[in-house]
């Protein structure tokens, strides 16, 4: 009892440690002054609704006529709101959409340009239908989570505010990405699962193996990206930042990427095998932290398993216009491979990966040696004279001491067979 609470304490005071410096890194790296330029800056974008389009000829404006859409439409925004503008679409523009009459535009305004090119056509304004379905995934998370769910939401708000005001703007003046990331991932950790599972000694060990994963990741991707010579310019997502590849570490964005992309399944792996040693406690109190380890990481392989082919999936998800590269002549399959636009996705999945796998061992023993031993809980459950007490706060409470069990319950244990009873029962 004693060796399990002072283990207790110990990774307490640890967990509070890195939170602290996550804090200290968080006020030493925050972003001050103006950030650079990354590229060209625009003139200015504003929305618009189409009103009618036109089959026209259009004038390249390099003397060239070409088939186009003169579309006529009404701004939405700017200081112009209210005007009818048209801006011109030509057939060579394959990347436009088949507007119609209704739909919501972004236009790019080029200010002391003729009238007939001075509004250009951007994407589709998509604001509304996201919005939509922020709100079902809400409604759904409170509806099925309740005040779980309500709790992920704000740990999910925390981590979203901690990106956009620190380590996004952080990254972009230059801060040392490897610092910065770990610093941030570590404050979104502290928040998604003390706020979503509580204050206790399960969630600070789940917590504990989280940031013992990230430290892994973070060491790996650097190592890793050193060894292989990756610039993390070639990852297909960076061609607006090309301009700015003298002002960014765009290898510390790489880290970066992918250690924030492992956070999430992170936590759920940590805390998944947190709940097994409690189930165990719960179910044999006397079964020693070696067998409890052993048993839980049994039953954490098959979470493993499925968490890794989700994460691989995930990466390979978003990378599947990359993967068309395969279907296309030109290189082999064997170039296009270790050439650095593949080998960056592959680094991305493989890394996390291995980040994931060593987390369940690392938060099982934890777990194990942290939680303390089923006899331990119900000696200090009497000596306390607690019953209804978290499992997993009091390491994976035991049954309820003897005394505070129904009649009806007692006649049925008494009606059992020794060798059906666990140690604590007999």
């Amino acid at each position: 009892m004693i060796a399990s609470r002072s283990r207790a304490r110990w990774l307490t005071v640890v967990v509070v440690l890195a939170g602290a410096a996550a804090v200290l890194g968080t006020i030493a790296f925050w972003p001050r002054g103006d950030a650079p330029e990354l590229g060209p800056q625009s003139a200015s974008f504003v929305d618009a609704t189409v009103r009618s389009l036109d089959e026209d000829s259009c004038d390249t404006g390099e003397g060239d006529e070409v088939p186009c859409r003169v579309v006529t439409a009404r701004l939405t925004s700017g200081g112009d709101e209210g005007d009818v503008v048209r801006f011109q679409v030509l057939a060579t523009q394959t990347d436009v959409p088949d507007l119609a009459a209704g739909d919501r535009v972004v236009l790019h305004v080029s200010e002391g340009t003729p009238a007939e090119f001075r509004y250009a056509f951007v994407d589709v304004r998509r604001v509304e239908p996201l919005w939509w379905l922020v709100g079902g995934f809400v409604v759904l998370v409170l509806v099925f989570g309740r005040g779980k769910g309500a709790r992920a939401l704000v740990g999910l708000a925390v981590a979203a505010a901690v990106l956009i005001a620190f380590l996004v703007p952080a990254l972009v003046h230059d801060s040392p990405a490897v610092p910065v990331t770990l610093a941030a991932t570590a404050l979104m950790a502290f928040a998604a699962l003390y706020l979503s599972h509580g204050f206790n000694s399960g969630t600070t060990v789940a917590l504990a193996g989280t940031l013992l994963g990230l430290a892994l990741i973070a060491g790996l991707a650097l190592g890793v990206a050193a060894a292989l010579d990756l610039s993390g310019a070639g990852a297909g997502r960076t061609s607006a930042l090309d301009l700015a590849a003298d002002a960014l570490d765009l290898r510390g964005l790489l880290v970066a990427g992918i250690v924030v992309g492992a956070l999430g399944a992170l936590d759920d792996v940590t805390m998944s095998q947190v709940s097994i040693v409690a189930a165990l406690r719960r179910a044999n109190p006397g079964l020693p932290p070696r067998l409890v380890y052993r048993e839980a990481t049994k039953a954490g392989r098959d979470h493993m398993a499925s968490t890794v082919n989700t994460l691989i999936l995930a990466y390979a998800g978003a990378s599947l216009p990359l993967l068309l590269l395969f279907t296309q002549g030109g290189p082999s399959l064997g170039r296009l491979v270790v050439g650095d636009l593949i080998v960056v996705e592959i680094v991305r999945m493989l890394v996390g990966s291995i980040g994931l796998v060593a987390a369940v061992p690392i938060t099982t023993a934890l777990a194990a040696l942290v939680l303390g031993t089923g006899e331990d809980v119900l000696a200090r459950r009497a000596s306390r004279g607690r019953i209804g007490v978290d499992p997993v706060e009091d390491g994976g409470a035991s049954p309820k001491p003897r005394h505070a069990l129904s009649r009806k319950r007692r006649r049925d244990r008494e009606a059992l067979p020794d060798e059906a009873l666990t140690p604590v029962e007999k």
